[in-house]
């Protein structure tokens, strides 16, 4: 057999019948580095020398061939700590590496990844029933790790990003009609938490920055609102428990100002007033927050408190509904989701003529194309009725029953 060149490896058996090869890695600090690979055939050392090398040609680091896919992972999520990402963020990341990437990829050689292997892994979790939304944010996060390991030289390519992610359907949004819009505002009327549903429907704000709301970000005066901030609840990494945090909005245009209509100017002047009242009764037990909408002694009000009176608001029953079984009672209004007021908002002020950036920019979207794709049906509908007023317009007038005008003989216009 011929003796191996410069810089391509050795390839020898061991006395124990193990095959091994080594590399040359070259000096560093006046020391000779190599790296061993071990192996039970010599077809199989072969193979894993041809692939180091491989690397080494396209530079990157000898301790590529080292990192697992959960050491990168693991590495990665570290870089992800709040602040540098949201805690809600971070949280679905560390959630989606530890009970279903690092079991699927875990102990797998970070330059051995192949594209097929992430496609058999969304396949099963397809086939054990997850929605393809769980599917794609499982892909989106091990490509997000692969970039990193790609512009750090540990890959040359992110086999993630060259496998397609599963089709999603794009759900019917549920929404009120205007008769139900105004049924369920005639029910939240008195109701401690009124001006939160109002907000919602009138508004569309986001669930989270409607319980973040404080009262130095609402000038009833001027009837505009600033929102700054979202609440939401957080547990923290190393912390036993969660609990309720201000944080930034989703995106820099969800930091906005909102000209309040005259409804949600009512239901805060009111619900201001209500709260005033709370506050006197409390005593010393208020607790001063500034919130707009707290508990019953002045803390942040918690998301499933919330939810927890719109849902009986929802399941308000039909006074007209002649079925004697309460179980089987028809309800008043459709039961939708709270974030069901927030597609309601927008579909509503669509129907009434409402320009998409006007409805982009109140509700805090990043491009007007997610408002046109989310409302796409209505812009639809409003671009038939367009053309239907369109043919109106220039369509010849029907055939009166009076004499035909002559031109130049009746013609008004034409008179002397």
């Amino acid at each position: 057999m011929s003796r191996r060149g410069n810089g391509e490896g050795s390839i020898f058996q061991r006395r124990d019948g193990r095959w091994v090869s080594l590399i040359d890695l070259g000096y560093r600090d006046g020391k000779r580095y190599r790296k061993s690979i071990y192996g039970e055939t010599r077809k199989e050392v072969q193979k894993e020398l041809t692939r180091a090398l491989r690397a080494q040609e396209l530079g990157l680091p000898p301790e590529s061939g080292l990192l697992t896919v959960g050491d990168l992972l693991t590495r990665w999520l570290a870089e992800q700590e709040p602040p540098a990402t949201k805690p809600k963020t971070y949280a679905a990341y560390e959630y989606q590496t530890r009970m279903h990437l690092i079991p699927a990829f875990g102990k797998r050689p970070l330059v051995k990844l192949q594209p097929q292997e992430i496609r058999e892994f969304m396949r099963s979790k397809a086939e054990a029933g997850l929605a393809p939304k769980s599917i794609r944010h499982f892909r989106a996060t091990l490509r997000a790790a692969l970039n990193v390991a790609m512009k750090d030289g540990f890959v040359a390519r992110n086999v993630a990003a060259l496998v397609k992610p599963p089709r999603i359907e794009k759900p019917l949004l549920h929404v009120f009609d205007r008769e139900e819009a105004l049924c369920f505002l005639s029910l939240v009327k008195g109701n401690r938490l009124e001006a939160v549903f109002t907000v919602a429907l009138s508004l569309g704000l986001r669930e989270g920055e409607i319980l973040g709301l404080r009262w130095q970000d609402v000038d009833l005066e001027a009837g505009t609102l600033q929102v700054s901030y979202a609440l939401q609840r957080i547990k923290r990494p190393g912390k036993e428990k969660s609990r309720l945090e201000l944080i930034a909005p989703k995106t820099d245009r969800s930091r906005r100002i909102i000209r309040l209509p005259q409804v949600a100017v009512s239901a805060l002047h009111v619900h201001r007033a209500r709260q005033e009242q709370e506050r006197q009764v409390c005593g010393s037990r208020w607790r001063e927050t500034g919130m707009v909408f707290t508990t019953s002694i002045g803390t942040m009000l918690d998301q499933r408190n919330m939810l927890r009176a719109f849902y009986a608001i929802m399941s308000t029953p039909d006074p007209n509904d002649p079925e004697p079984d309460p179980m089987k009672k028809r309800k008043l209004l459709p039961r939708l989701r709270f974030h069901d007021l927030r597609h309601s908002a927008a579909t509503l002020l669509l129907a009434q003529g409402v320009h998409p950036r006007y409805i982009m920019e109140l509700l805090g979207h990043s491009s007007i194309s997610l408002t046109m794709n989310t409302y796409g049906h209505i812009l639809d509908e409003m671009k038939r009725e367009t053309a239907r007023q369109t043919d109106a317009l220039f369509s010849p007038p029907r055939e009166s029953t009076g004499p035909l005008m002559q031109p130049g003989r009746n013609d008004p216009t034409l008179a002397n």
